[in-house]
C-alpha cells in the first residue's frame, strides 16, 4: 500500500511537470518504478502510463498540434520503435539499469547544455529524429529532455510544443507496447498497473495545464535534477 502512494505521488509530480515544461517529467516517475518492480517490468509499465498520460496533453491541446512535424517525425520512429523495443528483449537487466542511469544523468547534463547547440532546421528532419530517440526510448524508458530542443528551435512553443510533441511521442509508445506484447516482454499484470496509474497521469497533465502561466519551476526542477542524479548514479553501481 505505501509503495503505491509513493508511485501515485511521483506519477502526479510527474505528469504536472511535463504538462508545464512540456517534457522531463516521466523521468520522475521511470527510477521508482524501477526500484518498486525492477527494470525489466518497469520499462514497459513506464511506456503504457506514458501514452496515457500523452495522449491526455493530446486532447488538452489539440487544436494546436503541428500534424507535419507529427507526419515527419513518425516516419522514423515507427519502425526504429520496433528495432529498440527488440533490442531491449537482448540486452541483460545489468546493462539496462547502467543504461538508464548514464541515461538520467545526461538528461540533466543536455538540460543546461542543449540552449546553445542547436539551430533551426526543416521539418523533414523530425524523420531522423524520430528514428535516433525512439530507440534510445524503446531501450531506456524515455527521450523526452533530448526531443524538446528540437521541437522548441523549430518554433513551437507552449501548447503547440506540449501537444505536437505528446501526439508524436504517443505513436512512438503504441509502436514499442506493441512490439513489446509481440515479444513477450509484456504481462497482463503490466499492462494493468500501467492502466491503473494512467488516470492520475490524467490528473497531473490537467492541474499542469492550468498553471501553465502561473507557475516557476525553476526552483522546483534544480530539486528534480538532484533527485534524478541521485538515481542515475544508483543504477550505474548496480
Amino acid at each position: 500500500m505505501e509503495e503505491w502512494l509513493f508511485i501515485s505521488l511521483a506519477a502526479l509530480v510527474a505528469s504536472t511537470v511535463a504538462a508545464i515544461a512540456g517534457t522531463g517529467g516521466g523521468i520522475i516517475l521511470l527510477p521508482v518504478l524501477i526500484e518498486v518492480f525492477g527494470v525489466r517490468e518497469a520499462v514497459p509499465m513506464y511506456a503504457v502510463v506514458q501514452l496515457i498520460g500523452n495522449m491526455s496533453r493530446v486532447a488538452l491541446n489539440r487544436q494546436l498540434i503541428q500534424l507535419p512535424v507529427v507526419f515527419w517525425f513518425c516516419v522514423g520512429a515507427i519502425p526504429f520503435s520496433i528495432l529498440g523495443a527488440w533490442l531491449f528483449t537482448k540486452i541483460p537487466d545489468s546493462k539496462l539499469l547502467n543504461i538508464i542511469g548514464a541515461f538520467l544523468i545526461f538528461t540533466v547534463i543536455w538540460r543546461h547544455w542543449r540552449q546553445h547547440t542547436i539551430a533551426s532546421f526543416n521539418p523533414k528532419y523530425f524523420a531522423l529524429i524520430g528514428a535516433i530517440f525512439s530507440v534510445i526510448s524503446a531501450i531506456a524508458g524515455s527521450a523526452g529532455p533530448f526531443l524538446a530542443p528540437f521541437y522548441l528551435s523549430y518554433g513551437l512553443v507552449k501548447g503547440a510544443f506540449i501537444g505536437t510533441e505528446a501526439l508524436g511521442t504517443a505513436v512512438m509508445h503504441i509502436m514499442k507496447l506493441g512490439t513489446y506484447h509481440e515479444l513477450g516482454a509484456i504481462s497482463p499484470t503490466t499492462w494493468l498497473n500501467g492502466i491503473t496509474i494512467g488516470p492520475i497521469m490524467i490528473l497531473g497533465s490537467y492541474i499542469g495545464k492550468h498553471v501553465l502561466e502561473r507557475l516557476s519551476i525553476r526552483v522546483f526542477m534544480i530539486i528534480v535534477e538532484v533527485a534524478i542524479v541521485g538515481f542515475g548514479l544508483w543504477f550505474l553501481s548496480k
